[in-house]
């Protein structure tokens, strides 16, 4: 049987057709359903092994980017997703998704209705929209998204990626090994911009909970899939895949 993913959709969602379709690659089925039918009980997620909250401008990112979007999975669906992840299911937030993640408190975690939030993502120090390619090391972590990978080539594109808390913060997730991707230059070393295009702190791109099973990153691996989607492969040669196939199969493999 496929695992069944749920690709969570709203006003302002732009990249749940390509999100939907790493996943179904990668062996899984995968329906979109809008927020409204999941606060409204037409359909749950308890039908479903993992949620996926993809990229765009949800709510055209009024008051904050996905602020409006996490106020209504916290109050209107808060215990439903603790039960959700206590069941064993993933969720995988991208660029606007971890956003979204970051003002639940379901990332860093761990959730409740009544955690507060630790981290946020803001706007770029560059104060402008960074629409580039990014390259990101994998340090040793906890998330079951990324056996096998220790570099990757994403895209990003946001306006708002800046990822920023407390020291405190930084350091519990860092020695929790809750960091999943940081922002690095072509030789895999720490780097400002525009290696780390938004100014993150420690360079941090992705972060998962305690669980391993909650992951979200700013950069865009639904847009990687491909080996023709790499911005040189008709120069450096076509490879069988693109570098974000490995999150999806990773997770549907895991779940499966």
């Amino acid at each position: 049987m496929s695992v069944k993913v749920c690709i969570l959709r709203t006003a302002g969602t732009n990249c749940d057709v390509e999100t939907a379709f790493a996943f179904e690659r990668a062996g899984a089925a995968a329906e979109f359903v809008h927020i409204n039918r999941l606060l409204r009980g037409g359909a749950s997620l308890a039908d479903y092994r993992i949620l996926a909250i993809p990229g765009g401008f949800t709510y055209g990112d009024d008051i904050a980017a996905g602020k409006i979007l996490a106020n209504e999975l916290r109050y209107g669906l808060g215990d439903k997703l603790r039960e959700f992840i206590d069941r064993g299911g993933a969720i995988l937030g991208i660029c606007n998704g971890f956003q979204v993640l970051a003002r639940t408190g379901l990332l860093p975690g761990p959730f409740s209705t009544r955690t507060r939030q630790k981290v946020t993502l803001t706007f770029n120090d560059s104060a402008k929209f960074e629409d580039r390619w990014v390259y990101l090391e994998v340090p040793e972590n906890r998330s079951i998204f990324t056996d096998g990978i220790s570099a990757i080539y994403l895209p990003v594109a946001h306006a708002e990626g800046k990822f920023v808390a407390d020291d405190s913060v930084v350091e519990e997730i860092t020695g929790n090994q809750q960091v999943v991707f940081r922002y690095v230059d072509s030789r895999g070393n720490a780097a400002g911009y525009p290696w780390n295009p938004n100014g993150s702190v420690a360079g941090i791109a992705g972060i998962c909970d305690d669980t391993g099973r909650v992951l979200g990153l700013m950069p865009h691996p639904e847009r990687h899939v491909l080996g023709y989607q790499h911005p040189r492969w008709t120069r450096e040669g076509l490879k069988e895949e693109g570098d974000g196939m490995p999150i999806f199969r990773n997770v549907v493999n895991h779940l499966r």
